[in-house]
C-alpha cells in the first residue's frame, strides 16, 4: 500500500528570544511576560485574513517541530516531567517526537500592527516556540469551548506550581526591564531536565541575544553571568 501522507502550507515564523531549545518553558502560559511576533509569509500579508480576530483575547498556534530530528517512530517516550526515567504512550504526552512533528499553544494576543516591509505582524506574550518556528495554523480561542475546567492533567499534575527563586545578583543590570521580567520568569521554571540535580554543575543558556549561565541548588537558582553573544559577521 501506498503510505497516505499530505502537504500543509507554511503561514508564517515566530519571531522569539530563544535561539536554542534548552531554556524553553516546557508548554505555553507560564511565563507571561515573555513576548513574541508572528511575521506572515508573503502570499499571506493579507489584513483581511486577519480581520476580526483582535476581537479575541487568546490564539491557537498550530505550528512545527522544525529542530526535531528524528525520523523513526517509537510508540513510548520518556516525558521530562518524570525524571526521563519513566516510559509513556507518546500519544499521552507533548513530546516532539511523535509521528506527526505539531505542536499546539495557547498564547496571549498583545497586538496587531501593520508592518512596511513585512504587512500585518501579530505580537503574542506567553509563547513557548523557537525562534523562527513555522506556524502551520492560527485559531481564535474560545474559553467557553475550549476551557474544561474539570478536565484531568495525569501525570502532567507531578511537580506543578514548582517553582524556583531567581537569585540575579545584579548580572541583569543590562538587560531591558522587560526582558529581565520574562528571563527571571524563564529561569524560575527550572529549565535544567529534571534527571539534572548536580549543584556544581553552571548550565548555559541563549535569551534575547545574550549568554546566561547560572547554578541551581535545591530551590534557589543563582546567576553567575550575563554577557552579550557577539554579532556574527558576515563573510
Amino acid at each position: 500500500m501506498e503510505k497516505n501522507e499530505i502537504t500543509m502550507n507554511i503561514i508564517a515564523h515566530i519571531e522569539s528570544d530563544f535561539k536554542e531549545k534548552f531554556g524553553i518553558p516546557r508548554q505555553s502560559g507560564l511565563v507571561s511576560e515573555l513576548e513574541a511576533r508572528i511575521v506572515f509569509e508573503p502570499e499571506y500579508r493579507m489584513v483581511d485574513a486577519l480581520r476580526g480576530l483582535n476581537d479575541f483575547s487568546h490564539l491557537w498556534l498550530i505550528w512545527q517541530f522544525s529542530k526535531n530530528t528524528k525520523t523513526d517512530f517509537s510508540p513510548t517516550v520518556r516525558p521530562p516531567r518524570l525524571g526521563g526515567n519513566q516510559h509513556m504512550g507518546v500519544f499521552a504526552t507533548r513530546s516532539p517526537f511523535r509521528p506527526n512533528g505539531i505542536g499546539l499553544s495557547v498564547v496571549r494576543l498583545l497586538g496587531i500592527e501593520k508592518d512596511d516591509k513585512f504587512g500585518p505582524v501579530i505580537y503574542v506574550g506567553g509563547a513557548d516556540l523557537l525562534d523562527g518556528t513555522p506556524i502551520l495554523d492560527i485559531k481564535p480561542y474560545l474559553p467557553a469551548v475550549d476551557s474544561h475546567p474539570d478536565a484531568k492533567e495525569g501525570f502532567a499534575a507531578q511537580n506543578k506550581g514548582y517553582e524556583l527563586e531567581v537569585f540575579p545578583d545584579n548580572y541583569l543590570e543590562k538587560l531591558p526591564e522587560k526582558k529581565k521580567r520574562a528571563l527571571m520568569g524563564v529561569l524560575s521554571q527550572d529549565p535544567r531536565p529534571a534527571y539534572q540535580r548536580d549543584p556544581d554543575r553552571i548550565y548555559g543558556m541563549k535569551f534575547a541575544g545574550y549568554e546566561v549561565r547560572f547554578t541551581v541548588d535545591e530551590t534557589a537558582l543563582r546567576i553567575v553571568s550575563c554577557e552579550k553573544e557577539p554579532e556574527s559577521k558576515l563573510s
